[in-house]
């Protein structure tokens, strides 16, 4: 049986990027690396931080050559400054993108080669070392990135990841706070996919007591919050909320893992550019009305703890409501529910097909197995907009 992994420790209330001062004493770095999205520097979620290192006389550097859904090459210089650098802690501060990045070149660093060279589907080197210490905290509420052992980089067709217990932050903190500036769109996409994230891992073959446990919290937190995160983002209780649904949810995945959505996004991201968040709403509900038919009894959880109506219901009943919730939350937060509004063309299914069935170490965890021909199916629903019953 698999033991139940998380980071070395997790801070997770408002105010808690302050833990950062106690790595600092712990390790006494004479060189931090940080790495920022961005615009997470631009409205200055990075000034305390720095405050923090400068009040400990640490000397630091700010690295900004982050991009979501990043390429191999953004990789690989992030990794290059980081050995040129010859930091001795890094700190990774932004999206789920920039915490991969943050992950892969901290481990990286202190290993030959490049990205490639550790990527799960072609990649023909091991980790054999720990690397860097490293520090990740998110600003938005979504990925789960700070806790799991992943890094996902963009190749030209499709994703592929580093995934290595060596990946795992010594510390993840997590600070609601700095969310409060998130515009709606980024709400709604990191929100989803931290929803997807819950639901995917409670249907999980590899889901057990306690990620069940975590995935049916994250799951009330979240959608009992996300409408108002997105539509009055100054409601600091729904963005607290979202922080602590979005941390629960990513160790539950991170132990679970997720599927079927997860598989079948990739591709909409390496082909289409879709941010990862929006790839997995749009094709939620249409996976899920795939694999219902398998996992019966989990569905009628799954509705009950969406307030749907069970008296009089069969389970079949059951588990159909909650394909519909599913994307009914997609259009209430205000994201596309079809692949046609991304411009995306019949003919360009097949291809999607093609590459998304490569991503077997997800689908492999699907209550319900996919082939080819049913993850055609699924992107044809998602293109069509298009629910059974």
């Amino acid at each position: 049986m698999k033991p139940f992994v998380s980071p070395k420790k997790i801070v997770a209330e408002e105010g808690s990027i302050q833990a950062v001062e106690e790595v600092i004493r712990d390790l006494n770095p004479k060189r931090v690396l940080i790495f920022a999205d961005p615009v997470v520097v631009e409205v200055g979620l990075t000034q305390n931080l720095e405050a923090l290192l400068g009040k400990a006389g640490v000397e630091y550097k700010r690295y900004t050559d982050i991009q979501p859904e990043p390429p191999l090459e953004v990789g690989d210089r992030a990794v290059e400054t980081l050995r040129e650098y010859r930091a001795e802690l890094v700190i990774g501060i932004g999206g789920g993108s920039c915490l991969d990045i943050t992950k892969a070149a901290a481990v990286l660093a202190t290993h030959e080669g490049s990205v490639s060279d550790y990527l799960n589907l072609s990649g023909t080197k091991t980790l054999t070392r720990p690397g860097i210490p490293k520090i990740l905290i998110p600003t938005t509420s979504g990925t789960g990135a700070e806790v799991t052992d992943i890094a996902v980089f963009s190749l030209e067709d499709t994703k592929d990841v580093i995934t290595h217990e060596f990946l795992l932050a010594d510390m993840a903190i997590i600070d609601p706070e700095l969310t409060y500036t998130l515009p709606p769109r980024v709400t709604a996409a990191s929100g989803v996919d931290a929803f997807t994230h819950a639901v995917e891992a409670f249907v999980s073959i590899h889901s057990s007591t306690l990620t069940d446990t975590l995935a049916l919290e994250a799951i009330r937190k979240i959608h009992g919050n996300l409408r108002t995160a997105v539509w009055n983002g100054s409601d600091k209780t729904a963005r607290r909320e979202m922080a602590w649904g979005s941390l629960i949810a990513g160790l539950s995945f991170y132990n679970a893992g997720v599927a079927g959505v997860h598989a079948l996004a990739y591709p909409l991201g390496g082909l289409f550019k879709i941010p990862h968040g929006e790839s997995n709403a749009v094709l939620l509900p249409y996976v899920f009305d795939y694999v219902w038919p398998s996992c019966l009894p989990k569905m009628k959880v799954l509705a009950k703890e969406l307030g749907l109506p069970l008296g009089g219901v069969t389970d079949r009943e059951a588990a159909k409501s909650v394909v519909q919730a599913l994307r009914d939350l997609v259009t209430d937060v205000g994201l596309p529910t079809t692949l046609k509004e991304y411009g995306i063309k019949e003919k360009d299914l097949d291809i999607l097909a093609e590459n998304g069935i490569e991503q077997k170490r997800l689908l492999a965890r699907s209550p319900r197995p996919f082939d080819v021909k049913t993850v055609r199916q699924v992107y044809e629903a998602a293109y069509k907009g298009e629910l059974n019953g």
